[in-house]
């Protein structure tokens, strides 16, 4: 069963900007779906989409088995979602915003007091029940978040940028936290992000967006497996020009995806380990200078850079660039 499909969406924002450009995937019932791209390639923006809480300026989405546009009070009813921003009230104890949330989609007496003691269980702040909100830590709002949109069973759980601004041990919690939220309530989950280690770990499927597009989709080890051999990337200490760079490499046999990014050559090799004395020595002979080369299995980062041509780390440097 198919819980959400999207079909050539598009949004254009001012007549000019366009965020989506023919985005499509479909995610099954069940599943942790990934969208990963840098910030401003379309992720939050097909979420506010799923979610009702946008209208594309063409092509269709459903949810759950409702249009988005012809029946957005069904898919409110179906999913639950985590923004990027914390959802509750600061000046109200964990407690009092879950009764808040379970009265918006009316529930009440026992059924409601149940629900809250099992999600304040499961997320771990039972104890920390009736302080104020405002005071929990960043992990401990994550998870009040994270139960706000629980409260009403949903079908399909939206995660946007669930681990953003957490320290690396928090993240780690929470990716757990996911993982428990899959198997034990057995919810589709829905996950925009920009750490690829994040999708890599969490999702049972992705799909990689750039400026609005889908680039990529599959499995993560499918994505990788497409890559056969191993990555080097060689830092020149002085930079040089692409010209430069391939008439130093394109003697060697058996180098493929050649890109140059700063001062950074990337490529792709069968054996890294055996290729890699040969590449130092070619661009020695051309006079460049080499200050650090890796070699490394293949990542969704190369993922990336081979269906973009740059690192993911350019793509967001540029988009946040863009967007000043």
């Amino acid at each position: 069963m198919t819980a959400i499909h999207t079909e050539a969406l598009v949004k254009v924002y001012a007549g000019k900007v366009r965020a989506l450009d023919g985005v499509s995937f479909d995610v099954a019932e069940g599943e942790v779906f990934a969208l990963l791209g840098p910030n401003g390639a379309g992720k939050t923006t097909t979420v506010k989409i799923l979610t009702t809480l946008s209208t594309p300026t063409s092509g269709t989405a459903s949810v759950a088995g409702h249009d988005v546009a012809r029946d957005a009070p069904a898919v409110r009813r179906a999913i639950g979602v985590v923004a990027q921003r914390p959802g509750f009230d600061p000046t109200a104890t964990g407690r009092e915003n879950l009764a808040l949330q379970g009265r918006f989609f009316g529930m009440s007496g026992q059924a409601l007091a149940t629900r809250i003691a099992e999600l304040l269980a499961m997320v771990e702040l039972t104890d920390a029940a009736d302080r104020i909100a405002g005071t929990y830590s960043g992990g401990m709002a994550r998870r009040l978040d994270i139960a706000l949109g629980l409260v009403h069973r949903p079908r399909v759980l939206f995660l946007d940028e669930p681990t953003t601004g957490l320290d690396p041990e928090v993240r780690a919690a929470m990716w757990s936290e996911i993982r428990r939220l899959a198997t034990t309530e057995r919810l589709t989950i829905l996950l925009t992000t920009h750490y690829l280690e994040e999708a890599d770990r969490l999702a049972s499927r992705l799909v990689i967006l750039d400026h609005g597009k889908v680039v990529a989709g599959g499995t993560p080890e499918q994505l990788k497996s497409e890559l056969r051999g191993d990555a080097i990337a060689v830092e020149l200490r002085d930079g040089a020009g692409e010209a430069s760079v391939r008439s130093a490499l394109g003697r060697i046999p058996g180098l493929s995806d050649l890109t140059l990014e700063d001062r950074t050559v990337h490529l792709r090799v069968a054996t890294g380990a055996t290729a890699l004395p040969g590449v130092l020595a070619a661009l020695d002979e051309q006079g460049l200078a080499v200050a650090a080369a890796t070699v490394s299995r293949p990542s969704l980062d190369d993922v990336y850079l081979r269906h973009t041509g740059r690192s993911f780390a350019a793509a967001e440097r540029t988009l946040q660039e863009a967007a000043r």
